[in-house]
């Protein structure tokens, strides 16, 4: 059985938000089984957000970039802690998958055809993403539209498969025992290598 290699992508740019405790439970929860964990702190990252050209023209990657993508190659499973700003993905999470999701190193575009090569077939991912209202309400009243965009339109149009989600929330008035089942929860998930 191949061993599980694991990326742990924390996606909020607030080191004291409970995004970082969420990932810390994650990351606990995979030592226990002996996985080989790597982590990238998107907040940590210095590089441009902004993909300036479009696909039109190359922009290069800076170096924690290169390193990121890299943890990324390494990886057999990639998971994912974001919260939901304003039914998406925080600005700069948005801005790492412009600069790093690239033709080439993702996917890629078939000549003359409009269906693409998907280059990370292979992988497997989790989502594990806070919200500030129930999550009946995210899905029925806001159409999930981070998750769409992360697990649809990013990962699994690059071959990622199978993608899970797990819906935290509401965060903002939930009291510490709430809080400590949900960090519970989720170093269960990593013990589950889900």
């Amino acid at each position: 059985m191949m061993s599980k290699k694991v990326v742990l992508i924390n996606g909020h740019p607030n080191k004291d938000a409970f995004n970082f405790a969420l990932a810390e439970a994650y990351k606990r929860g995979c030592e226990y089984t002996g996985a080989e964990i790597k982590e990238i702190t998107v907040a940590d990252l210095s590089f441009n957000p902004n993909l300036q050209f479009g696909y039109q023209k190359r922009t290069e990657l800076e170096p924690d970039l290169l390193e990121a993508w890299e943890k990324i190659k390494w990886a057999n499973h990639l998971v994912w802690v974001h919260p939901v700003w304003w039914g998406g993905l925080p600005a700069i999470t948005k801005g790492f998958i412009d600069r790093l999701f690239l033709p080439g190193f993702a996917f890629q575009y078939r000549e003359n055809s409009i269906w693409w090569d998907k280059l990370l077939v292979g992988k497997t991912a989790h989502i594990i993403t806070t919200l500030d209202q129930p999550k009946w309400t995210y899905w029925l009243l806001f159409g999930k539209a981070s998750v769409n965009q992360l697990r649809k339109s990013t990962l699994e149009f690059c071959g990622v498969k199978p993608v899970k989600v797990t819906y935290l929330g509401p965060i903002r008035k939930a009291d510490s025992s709430k809080k400590e089942r949900w960090l519970k929860k989720t170093e269960d998930l990593g013990r589950k290598l889900q």
